[in-house]
């Protein structure tokens, strides 16, 4: 049986690693998408694909989740062709390395934008079908910065985190008389690939780079942390994925306002 047959689900950050996991998952579980990016469209598009080989209808669409007016344009596309959209999923994320005070004002509202008002303005556009159906789930993707800072460089990302943490749970209280629910899935020592693997450089005191975060390379520490963790190994995009479906279907109805963490025990 289909968890998520008749459900339509958007997703944002869905052209590679945690969204493509659970894009694809979703369609095998007989979900329709609406499918976000906010470039790349051949990668977009292959995600799109490999979906509606598994019998999903798709909508691929192009735009920045920081800019409210993408979002609303999105939601409306989704709308005007599936009728409605049950799940909502934000997975696009972005962050820096830098001290508190090397953060250009730009930069750091950036990071805020698609972190967490995202989330947000999803919520909004949304809220109005899922609270006349009385049927619906957000989902937000977190990190191990959404229960710890444990770094100077990842500030801007910690606290736009935090904020997604507390989002998550102001979603869950207002909506839940419509029996929508919020739930935040949060992430550590995941197996994916870096586009931008300077965001998860560390320098020492004196400028220098002490960690690439590229796992295999000899400056890394990251093999070495997620070593320490209960379970001794990195997670993969198809564990967060079965969760984020189970977040998703009605195998979770009674959970809302909630935090799961998928990092293997890392967290601790």
């Amino acid at each position: 049986m289909q968890r998520l047959k008749g459900k339509t689900a958007i997703i944002s950050g869905a052209g590679r690693n945690n969204g493509r996991a659970i894009a694809i998952a979703y369609a095998r579980e007989g979900a329709d998408l609406v499918l976000i990016a906010r470039s790349r469209s051949e990668e977009l598009n292959a995600v799109a694909k490999e979906c509606e080989s598994h019998g999903a209808k798709t909508l691929a669409l192009l735009g920045d989740v920081g800019a409210h007016e993408d979002i609303n344009r999105m939601v409306k596309a989704g709308l005007d062709h599936f009728g409605k959209i049950d799940i909502s999923v934000s997975v696009a994320g972005i962050r820096s390395n830098k001290l508190p005070w090397e953060y250009s004002y730009e930069e750091w509202h950036r990071i805020f934008d698609v972190n967490l008002h995202s989330t947000f303005y999803l919520a909004k556009a949304l809220a109005p079908g899922m609270m006349e159906r009385r049927s619906g789930s957000f989902i937000a993707l977190g990190g191990n910065s959404a229960t710890t800072a444990a770094f100077p460089y990842v500030a801007a990302l910690a606290a736009s985190k935090h904020g997604l943490h507390g989002l998550i749970k102001g979603l869950a209280q207002a909506f839940g008389r419509y029996n929508v629910r919020a739930n935040l899935l949060s992430l550590a020592n995941i197996q994916n690939d870096r586009l931008n693997p300077e965001w998860y450089t560390v320098k020492n005191e004196k400028g220098e780079m002490i960690r690439t975060g590229q796992v295999g390379d000899p400056t890394s520490t990251e093999e070495d942390r997620y070593k320490l963790s209960p379970l001794g190994r990195q997670g993969t995009r198809q564990e967060v994925a079965s969760v984020a479906v189970f977040l998703a279907s009605d195998e979770s109805s009674y959970v809302t306002g909630d935090r799961i963490i998928v990092s293997g025990g890392g967290y601790m």
